[in-house]
């Protein structure tokens, strides 16, 4: 399939070839929504932490005695039911990473990218043109190319010019191809590519090399 590029004024410049397994696929949905919720939970730290009440600290002594008072019978000042006690069945300090295959994070990709395309919600540009951190250049092109200002704007290598300069654009964030995933995708509503990262892209999650890898692992 062929994608058009345009300058940072929007203008159209040319159209490139690109990878259709990368670009052209349909959307699975499903992967899609599993690789996010995997992303996601793997962003948690799990270090919530509650005390039992053989943790909680307090005297050993029976509150009051057994019988006679014509009230409940209490143990324990540590009881869950005491204010200060102890918690029953509170949250525990555990990991909440997630194992996903491989091969179903690239397809994750692979839709995102494919469904961005599909909805007209992905630009291609031909290089951002920033030698020195502009903001204003940044909102400048994103209006002119039509994304809007809550983009991801991915470079084909890590560019600290690109990054200076959208850091501060509210809604955008520039992130180098390697780095791409479905969470940051999903986030904003249009992604910007230079076409150094479209290739970058091709490399990682396309061309012969991945089609082979994904017969093998099939």
């Amino acid at each position: 399939m062929k994608l058009q590029v345009v300058d940072q004024a929007g203008q159209a410049k040319q159209q490139i070839d690109v990878e259709d397994a990368v670009f052209g696929i349909e959307p699975n949905q499903a992967v899609v929504h599993q690789t996010l919720v995997a992303q996601l939970a793997a962003r948690r730290a799990g270090t919530h932490s509650t005390k039992t009440r053989g943790q909680v600290e307090g005297s050993t002594v029976k509150i009051r005695r057994q019988k006679g008072l014509g009230m409940a019978r209490q143990g324990s000042i540590r009881s869950p039911l005491h204010r200060g006690g102890g918690v029953v069945f509170g949250p525990q300090p555990r990991d909440y990473t997630q194992r996903l295959p491989k091969r179903m994070r690239r397809l994750a990709i692979r839709s995102v990218l494919s469904s961005r395309a599909a909805e007209q919600r992905l630009t291609v540009v031909d290089d951002l043109g920033l030698t020195t951190p502009s903001t204003k250049a940044v909102v400048a092109m994103l209006a002119a190319t039509g994304a809007g200002q809550s983009a991801l704007i991915v470079t084909g290598t890590s560019d600290r010019m690109a990054f200076m300069s959208g850091r501060n654009v509210d809604g955008a964030r520039v992130v180098p191809a390697d780095t791409l995933n479905v969470a940051d995708m999903l986030a904003h509503k249009s992604l910007v590519l230079t076409v150094d990262a479209v290739r970058r892209i091709e490399a990682l999650w396309g061309g012969e090399r991945a089609a082979k890898r994904d017969r093998v692992e099939a």
